[in-house]
């Protein structure tokens, strides 16, 4: 059925008739089926992205070809996310190596870290230790290695296999002598250690979301996207425990995906500051150290 098909070209196009000849769910970084095929091809063909007008009437090998039609009849008829058939993710401009063994790069909190977290952190330079708690494949490590150059980072994960992952990615940006990863369900092998920024984009997801998620994020680990009935499971570790692992003046920030009355109304005395992200004001929140001991939460 493609035999006829040569170019770059010719292959976007039916890439793009294919995928809108189907049910597959967009979101893992893009929402739309031409920009899906775009990633999918030229990430494929080893092209950079931005490169594509330069190589439309480009023709393929025959294996090229075959590859191609293999990739995408998986992302039609198995619903593979895109990033997980070319292992690769893009997050505000940095790719990252993934597969099945992480969930795929998507945080808010990765534009807040193009400001170093600004006015909150008043210095980026400062900043001398960070963390980055349910890291997954290490992509908010890297940010963070990128927004505080003079911080050691440890990105740390419940998993083995996102460990893994993770040291690919430390590998690829040569970040072995900044960014170190740590397996630890939380902060259980994090004793004694202190840091001036603590992030985490935890699981989120709540019982009756888990249950009607779309196929494509069942081929995530289900892991790194369950917490408890209401979505809050890890969000309340973090705000009981980060007291303790945070320097004076620290700050801990936190991304919940759409829990935020529910975090309010769990802890309606916790000063939040809201931050203002692409997605609106309601999906990442701030406390500093001194909040969480003002509120009671430490582990003392």
């Amino acid at each position: 059925m493609t035999t006829n098909l040569h170019t770059i070209r010719d292959w976007l196009r039916y890439a793009v008739s294919r995928f809108e000849n189907s049910d597959i769910f967009y979101g893992h970084g893009t929402d739309n089926s031409y920009d899906e095929a775009v990633w999918l091809i030229m990430s494929a063909l080893h092209l950079p992205h931005d490169t594509l007008n330069n190589f439309l009437d480009a023709r393929l090998t025959t294996e090229e070809s075959q590859h191609l039609a293999t990739l995408i009849d998986k992302r039609v008829t198995e619903h593979t996310p895109t990033a997980y058939l070319v292992n690769e993710a893009w997050l505000r401009g940095f790719k990252f190596y993934v597969d099945e063994r992480v969930i795929v790069p998507r945080s808010f909190i990765a534009e807040l870290l193009e400001d170093g977290l600004q006015p909150w952190v008043e210095f980026p330079e400062m900043v001398e230790s960070a963390a980055d708690i349910c890291t997954g494949s290490g992509c908010l490590g890297v940010l963070l290695a990128e927004a505080f150059p003079n911080a050691h980072i440890d990105v740390v994960d419940i998993s083995p296999d996102a460990i893994e992952v993770c040291n690919i990615n430390i590998q690829r940006y040569g970040l072995e002598h900044q960014v170190q990863a740590v397996q630890s369900d939380m902060f259980t092998a994090l004793k004694g250690r202190k840091y001036d920024v603590i992030i985490s984009n935890p699981p989120y997801v709540d019982a009756p979301s888990m249950a009607e998620l779309p196929e494509e994020y069942r081929k995530e680990p289900q892991l790194a996207l369950g917490s408890g009935v209401a979505g809050l499971d890890h969000t309340h570790v973090l705000l009981t425990q980060a007291a303790e692992y945070l320097n004076d003046g620290g700050v801990l920030v936190v991304e919940i995906g759409h829990n935020r009355d529910a975090l309010h109304e769990a802890y309606p005395d916790l000063p939040f500051t809201w931050l203002d992200t692409s997605g609106g004001d309601q999906f990442v929140f701030m406390l500093t150290k001194e909040d969480l001991l003002e509120a009671g939460l430490h582990t003392d």
